[in-house]
């Protein structure tokens, strides 16, 4: 028990799992590890152009101009983005923020108040509930459906949990960790129903430029006029710079609407000002040369994957992002096995209990460290689960 009375929204358990404290242990032993968690770009030996930090120390960064919204010139610079890919967006429709999650922050205070409710998708990145949480208020989690190779919004389930509460659906564009876009069908599904009752779609589209399969479309939905969308993404992900902090929210939807929301955004935005100015006056010369780090990053995923297909292992369908699932119905646990194969071989990879899937047997792996370390780690993880 708490020796103050704290938030009951911050009522968290604060200990940590068996595998937190088993990653601790050997780290403290100096016990190197094969980590396949590695999701942060800058650690995984990538090239960055030099000029990007060059842009940090123009003499503009002296000088301090807040607008609401973010710098028309950096709101123009994302708008170019969406050009050169074929979208149309104006940057008046843009309101950039210092990271996705205060973005979904933004669109909580927009669009909830405390007891309303909102749709997640499942399995998915697990921050979702505490961001939600934190605002007091409620969610489900919508069951995603892995069915002739491909993830899907199993509709029936869905239906069942949207209630006169329900304000908006977060939709990861390609998901996190399935790797999977929306097919049209779905977004078709989606605008029906949040436009029957009254409900926003929050696109989360980080990973929208790692695209691996390019039979299948990758579809943004910054042109979604159907109901009142947002879309996020940002430099983290676009640029592989997680620690600039610069994101940005792109709103779309019925034109009265959509101006409204607008304007109560700008009020939200210009309460906090989070963004730094120098990242700001830098994001029209980075984001055009997003290619040089893309296609880095896009040769190691694609590397990495086939690698893992050499393997006699089960492995999900992959469309775009940075990760890849193992399936391993036989899996007796999660957790015990995750474990064995930390202290036996020294290889680190997520459960899939950490995304909310359906049942045990998934290991989920990040694709971006380097080939070696890959090439290694799962040459001791296919071992492993031979062995099963």
């Amino acid at each position: 028990m708490s020796l103050y009375p704290f938030a009951k929204r911050i009522n968290w358990s604060l200990e940590n799992n068996p595998l937190s404290l088993a990653i601790e242990k050997m780290r403290s032993d100096g016990t190197p590890i094969l980590d396949l968690t590695e999701s942060n770009p800058t650690r995984c030996g990538f090239q960055y152009p030099k000029n990007w930090l060059e842009e940090l120390s123009s003499s503009e960064a002296l000088t301090y101009a807040p607008e609401s919204k973010g710098t028309i010139k950096a709101r123009r610079a994302v708008e170019s983005y969406y050009q050169q890919r074929q979208y149309a967006l104006s940057p008046e429709h843009l309101v950039l923020t210092s990271g996705t999650s205060e973005g979904y922050s933004f669109l909580l205070k927009l669009l909830t108040n405390p007891g309303d409710h909102v749709l997640i998708p499942k399995p998915s990145y697990p921050l979702f509930q505490f961001l939600i949480e934190l605002h007091d208020v409620g969610f489900d989690y919508y069951p995603m459906v892995y069915e002739e190779g491909r993830w899907q919004i199993d509709r029936e389930a869905f239906l069942d949990l949207v209630t006169s509460k329900t304000r908006a659906v977060i939709l990861v564009n390609p998901n996190n960790p399935t790797c999977s876009y929306i097919s049209k069908d779905d977004l078709t599904f989606l605008n029906e129903q949040c436009a029957s009752h009254q409900m926003a779609i929050i696109s989360d589209e980080v990973f929208l430029d790692y695209q691996l399969k390019k039979d299948l479309p990758a579809v943004s939905l910054v042109e979604n006029t159907k109901v009142l969308t947002f879309v996020l993404s940002g430099i983290s992900k676009v640029l592989g710079l997680p620690q600039m902090k610069l994101s940005w929210i792109a709103a779309n939807g019925p034109k009265k609407t959509l101006q409204e929301a607008l304007e109560r955004l700008e009020i939200i935005a210009d309460t906090y000002l989070s963004v730094n100015t120098p990242v700001q006056n830098s994001l029209a010369s980075w984001l055009p040369q997003a290619s040089q780090i893309q296609g880095q990053i896009l040769q190691r995923v694609q590397a990495n994957l086939e690698t893992l297909r050499h393997y006699p292992l089960k492995v999900l369908s992959v469309e775009g992002g940075w990760y890849a699932i193992i399936d391993v119905p036989s899996l007796y646990s999660e957790e015990d096995f995750i474990l064995d194969v930390l202290r036996t071989e020294q290889v680190l990879v997520h459960p899939g209990y950490f995304f909310d899937f359906d049942r045990e047997g998934y290991l989920i792996l990040s694709l971006l460290p380097q080939g070696e370390v890959f090439r290694e780690a799962i040459e001791r993880i296919s071992r492993k689960i031979q062995n099963l």
